[in-house]
């Protein structure tokens, strides 16, 4: 799927688990602006950030992973 699949369905899954962009970057370790850049299209998280973001947002890894 495309880019724009991807970063909406990254938003949609850290909507769905009630977390602001600050609580989930905290939670992976990350800063804020780095979330809200990959759920804007400009980089994209890599494999383990992925994985432990579906973790958080306890959705499937192939919600998000087939979407890229």
């Amino acid at each position: 799927m495309n880019e724009t699949t991807f970063k909406i369905s990254l938003k949609a899954a850290r909507i769905n688990a009630e977390l602001t962009q600050k609580q989930a970057a905290k939670s992976i370790n990350v800063c804020r602006d780095t979330l809200r850049n990959w759920e804007n299209g400009k980089g994209e998280p890599r494999a383990s950030q992925l994985k432990a973001l579906c973790n958080l947002y306890k959705c499937p890894e192939n919600f998000i992973f087939l979407r890229r």
